[in-house]
């Protein structure tokens, strides 16, 4: 067997339900990894070893109650969670303790999951970076706002966590660290317990090292069947630049491409797609919104607080003092017709294969990456998974991004899946 700590939460599942290992000694193997890795890499807010190992060793005199049963769980500093503090990336809210867990905390731990620690999310989950570091090269950043999610799944300190997306927070940080990241269709999982950031955008996701992980995680959220549907054949494709491909780097057009090539080569039909000129605005339309509702959201600190507010939070919300009521609704006007175009595409094919970021991860730590080519999809409420595979000339993991009808997530992760297996060579 490999490493405990290696162990996806699939096949950590099925060993602590057939007794091959115990949740205490999983739990133990990836507080030993995270105590050999943090120095490095840096993604948890909050870690109480003995409070986790109390949770495994609970789970262990208990009858599995989910799929999840035993298996470790990183939660996101935005998220509420009643026995840890959750400072939502800001120093104003430092040692705050909330009242109650966030719906998805409460859900995982009636599954039985234990909650490992809090890990490093971005101020209020906006572009203030936290003090984490990719771990493929702890010079380079892991994206954010995600960022403690994304990088202790990679470096294999948890086999599962949770992350956020308003912008680009789950799929630009996956693809930057090289780990699959699921972003749900807008709305299937509560946000209660959550610092909000924007209405019509924030969405609660995950990170995992496989596409499967995050069907159990949706099973846990949602209620719906842990088990990944199986396809009755190979999918059809649309490759599809998106309006935003000039300001792809040569290694995310080689991933999309050579992604295309070899999904083609395996059965799959790949055409390309074209988007109608409506959809060149939505990533400006996508800030508008954000601005927009995200100075609303902040409208506590900023009046109360400003001072403790970081000059890049406060660049960010400015604009809003320029944005009229109208500009605002005229933008969710034009994200409201485009979801109806993107429709008629469903008909002749069954997922979109985008890019997931500009590039390979920026080297430094004071930015977390640009979310260009995740703010049309979130804008547009479609799920969608970033899947690894590639590399740039750095060595750094590339991403390429699936994207689903919404309301079509169990068949959009089935697909990932289909497609993970056959970018990774696997088969």
């Amino acid at each position: 067997m490999k490493p405990l700590h290696e162990l996806t939460g699939m096949e950590a599942a099925v060993a602590i339900a057939s007794g091959t290992i115990t949740s205490e000694a999983l739990v133990t193997a990836c507080l030993e990894r995270i105590k050999e890795r943090e120095p490095a890499v840096r993604a948890w807010e909050y870690l109480d070893a003995e409070q986790a190992l109390t949770q495994a060793r609970a789970c262990d005199r208990q009858p599995a109650r989910s799929p999840l049963h035993g298996v470790p769980v990183g939660i996101k500093d935005l998220i509420d969670t009643v026995d840890m503090p959750t400072s939502y990336g800001s120093p104003i809210y430092a040692g705050h303790r909330p009242a109650a867990d966030a719906a998805s905390v409460a859900l995982l731990r009636a599954a039985g999951a234990v909650i490992l620690g809090k890990t490093v999310t971005t101020e209020f989950a906006m572009y203030m970076p936290g003090k984490t570091a990719n771990p493929h090269n702890p010079a380079h950043t892991p994206g954010g706002s995600s960022s403690g999610s994304a990088a202790a799944v990679a470096d294999t300190m948890v086999p599962l966590a949770l992350g956020t997306q308003t912008a680009g927070s789950i799929i630009r940080p996956a693809s930057f660290c090289g780990v699959v990241g699921y972003k749900p269709t807008h709305g299937h999982f509560a946000l209660a317990g959550i610092k909000a950031l924007s209405q019509t955008l924030d969405t609660l996701g995950g990170f995992a090292r496989c596409v499967a992980d995050l069907a159990l995680l949706r099973a846990v959220l949602v209620g719906a069947a842990p088990q990944l549907p199986v396809l009755a054949q190979a999918p059809r494709i649309g490759l599809c630049q998106t309006p935003q491909w000039p300001q792809a780097s040569a290694a995310t057009r080689a991933a999309l491409e050579s992604a295309g090539q070899r999904l083609a080569a395996a059965g799959a039909s790949v055409h390309d797609v074209v988007l109608p000129a409506d959809f060149t605005p939505l990533a400006e339309a996508q800030e508008t919104i954000q601005v927009f509702e995200g100075a609303r959201c902040c409208a506590y600190e900023l009046t109360r607080h400003r001072a403790q507010l970081s000059p890049k939070l406060l660049e960010l919300l400015a604009p809003a003092e320029g944005l009229t009521y109208a500009m605002y609704a005229d933008a969710l006007a034009l994200a409201a017709r485009c979801r109806q175009h993107l429709e008629t595409l469903w008909t002749a094919h069954d997922v979109l294969l985008v890019p997931s970021a500009p590039g390979e991860a920026p080297a430094g730590l004071d930015a977390t990456g640009n979310p260009l080519f995740n703010r049309m999809w979130t804008l547009l409420h479609t799920p969608a998974v970033s899947l690894p595979g590639a590399h740039g000339a750095h060595g750094l993991p590339v991403g390429v991004q699936v994207i689903g009808p919404c309301g079509q997530d169990e068949r959009l992760l089935a697909i990932a899946a289909w497609m993970h297996v056959r970018l990774l060579k696997l088969t």
